[in-house]
């Protein structure tokens, strides 16, 4: 299959989690953190999120080298005035089904095939590599769309900024949420580990 490489990047509490209770927004980047996902941002051709992120945190998903922005939606809820839509880059909605939404030229809708409301990751990859020339493509979230990619073995390089903070919550999202392995734990290398602010950088990728 040819598909992009793909970067995952994640910031969470000690605990796992990337939101507080109830999926609201929490800071757990430190400034040394964002300097970091900043020339992340800047070194790819795409940025992927999922409608969740888009519906819960409306990012803007903005670099200054423009990367195109992606997002996962089979059932294509983004709201016509999301931030992820406006006119500062292109945008590609991947959704799977057609769409009544009104949105400005510089986003395109892009059907995938997908069943039972989720989209086939090796099919957007596909797409997106194929059709819009995207060869480095960072993921970053949520934890429904990064489990999806982990389960399917689709991740390069994972990054993971491990802030020093609890938050707890048995429903609090974390940064694999899914249904989860119903086998054995998908294991992950450590390639390196550096401390970044207040907190830790691990750099995983899958073995």
């Amino acid at each position: 299959m040819n598909r992009p490489h793909v970067t995952i990047n994640c910031a969470m509490s000690c605990d796992g989690k990337i939101a507080l209770p109830g999926r609201k927004p929490l800071k757990i980047s430190c400034r040394e953190d964002a300097e970091r996902v900043r020339a992340l941002r800047n070194g790819c051709d795409a940025i992927l999120v999922g409608v969740g992120t888009v519906l819960s945190d409306d990012p803007g998903l903005n670099a200054e080298q423009r990367p195109v922005r992606v997002v996962l939606d089979s059932q294509c809820r983004t709201p016509e005035n999301a931030r992820v839509v406006d006119a500062a880059a292109k945008t590609l909605i991947i959704t799977s089904e057609e769409s009544g939404g009104k949105y400005g030229g510089n986003v395109e809708l892009v059907q995938c095939p997908g069943g039972e409301g989720l989209l086939d990751l090796e099919e957007v990859l596909e797409a997106l590599y194929s059709r819009h020339g995207i060869k480095k493509l960072l993921v970053e979230g949520g934890g429904t769309v990064i489990w999806g990619f982990v389960r399917h073995g689709l991740v390069d390089d994972l990054y993971a900024y491990i802030a020093p903070m609890v938050v707890g919550g048995k429903d609090t999202p974390t940064m694999a949420d899914g249904e989860g392995t119903k086998g054995e734990p998908i294991p992950l290398e450590v390639i390196e580990t550096s401390r970044l602010g207040p907190g830790i950088l691990v750099h995983y990728r899958l073995r």
